[in-house]
This record gives C-alpha cells, sequence and structure tokens, in this order.
C-alpha cells in the first residue's frame, strides 16, 4: 500500500479529530493545546482509557453485586472493598504505560509503517471483513502464547505476571481485576493488537476499538459469572485459569486452548469439586 503523503495525512487528521473531541471535554485548551500531537494522542489515550475501565467496572459491578445480589453470584462470593480498590491502585499505577501503546501504534500508523488504511474504499465490504477475521484470528494466536509463555517461564511469572495472579479465588477477582497488571505484562499481552497492523490491512477504527474494548472485555472475563457461549472463553473458564494457573490461556475464544491441549471446561471443573 502507497503510503503517500496525502493518504498519511488522512491518519493524521483522523487522529487529531479524536484528540480534539476527548481533550477539549476534559481539559482546558491552554493545558493541551500547546503539547507536540505524540502526546496529545497519548493524553487522549490515557483519559479514553480511564474513563473505560472505571465506568465499565462500576457499572458491571454495581449490577452484578448490588441489583442482582445472590443471582449471579452468592454473597459470599462478593470480593471486598478492599480487594478492589487495590485492584484499581494496581490498575492506575499502569494505566500511564498501558495507554503508551496506542499511542505508539497510532505514531508508526501516521509515518506509513504498518498496513492500517483510514477510509472503506480502499477495499469492497467483504474483504474488509476477511481482514478483520485474519486480525482477530491472529490476535488471538499471538495472545494465547504471550499468556502462556508469561506462565511457563518461570522469571517472566514471578517478576511480571504474578501480580496478576494474587487474585486467585472467586472472592477476590472482581472486574477490576481486568487491567491489574504489572505494566510491562500488560503491555506484553496487547501488543498482538500492534503486531497484526504489519500483517493484516486494518482499518484505524477496528484497531483502536479492539484495543480499547480490551478494557471491557477484560472486566467481563473477570466476574467469575459462567455464561457458557460457546466458542467464547468467558468468565467461567477465566477463573478456572486463576484457580488452576494450567489451563485456558485463551482470550476470545476457547480455540487455542482446544488445539493445544490446555484447555479445561467449567463445567466439567464443577463436576471433579462435587467428587471430591
Amino acid at each position: 500500500m502507497a503510503a503517500d503523503s496525502g493518504f498519511l495525512t488522512q491518519f493524521v487528521d483522523e487522529t487529531t479529530f479524536y484528540n480534539r473531541i476527548i481533550l477539549s471535554h476534559f481539559l482546558p485548551p491552554n493545558l493541551w493545546e500547546p503539547l507536540p500531537h505524540f502526546l496529545q494522542t497519548w493524553l487522549r489515550n490515557y483519559l479514553a482509557g480511564n474513563l473505560l475501565y472505571f465506568i465499565s467496572g462500576f457499572l458491571w459491578c454495581f449490577y452484578i453485586y448490588y441489583l442482582k445480589l445472590n443471582v449471579y453470584i452468592p454473597k459470599d462470593s462478593i470480593p471486598t472493598r478492599k480487594a478492589m480498590i487495590m485492584q484499581m491502585h494496581v490498575a492506575m499505577k499502569s494505566m500511564p504505560w498501558y495507554t503508551l501503546l496506542p499511542t505508539v501504534s497510532e505514531y508508526m500508523i501516521e509515518r506509513g509503517w504498518t498496513k492500517c488504511y483510514s477510509t472503506l474504499d480502499q477495499f469492497n465490504c467483504f474483504l474488509c471483513l476477511v481482514y478483520i477475521a485474519l486480525y482477530l484470528v491472529l490476535v488471538e494466536f499471538l495472545i494465547y502464547w504471550v499468556h502462556k509463555e508469561l506462565h511457563d517461564v518461570k522469571f517472566l511469572y514471578k517478576h511480571l505476571h504474578a501480580t496478576h495472579h494474587m487474585y486467585n479465588k472467586q472472592n477476590t477477582l472482581s472486574p477490576f481485576a481486568g487491567l491489574a497488571f504489572h505494566p510491562l505484562d500488560g503491555i506484553l499481552q496487547a501488543v498482538p493488537h500492534v503486531i497484526a497492523l504489519f500483517i493484516v490491512p486494518t482499518h484505524l477504527i477496528t484497531h483502536l476499538s479492539l484495543l480499547f474494548l480490551e478494557a471491557i472485555w477484560t472486566a467481563s472475563i473477570h466476574d467469575c459469572i459462567h455464561g457458557n457461549i460457546w466458542p467464547i472463553m468467558g468468565a467461567g473458564y477465566h477463573t478456572i485459569h486463576h484457580t488452576t494457573y494450567k489451563h485456558n490461556y485463551g482470550h476470545y475464544t476457547i480455540w487455542m486452548d482446544w488445539m493445544f491441549g490446555s484447555l479445561k471446561v467449567p463445567l466439567a471443573e464443577d463436576d471433579c469439586e462435587k467428587a471430591k
């Protein structure tokens, strides 16, 4: 794909537009307009990341822990307020680093280093859908192996991933645990989204949307509610991951765990517990 100046200007114009939408609503112009474009983009991503994390986390906790008390989760399995505050604290320390990743990816897109595109007229609709599917398959494959290596390589687990696995029981897991990672751990598990940009043609909005929807997705898979929607790697599967440490490394679906022999089904887990 030709990276001429006109083509690349479209990306800069689009990201500048997103910067103005977010920053103009939360900060006075004199605080952000003098900043270089890269810092404006990082600040926009930081604010958007925090909004997504707290809005999705608080709404979901309010729904499952208060409005639907004892419907989805027994009262004695609800995580304590102290546990959720600790998870928020870990996430907030890492958020400036998390949001550096989409900022860097946008910088590379604006320089024409990726296969990203900004207008739908470059491919027909069918091809766009094929590329989205390929993007998601590649991201799923890479996240599975990154996540698995964070467990299998003891140094990585001890110094990075163990921070997240402090929450290893149902009454310590909450939607706020979704982003409670060591910053480098969180970046490593999100970097497949950036790698995919160099391999699969991807629309800019698709890339940014999927990257930021990670905040909502990770919140949902830490609520301990087994939705049982095949082949989604829901919270039932992920709760098993947090309690066994050696199953269900996948992200969106169970396919990678099924292919590589690390899948453990929640219902089978329940049956084993009853048999003990």
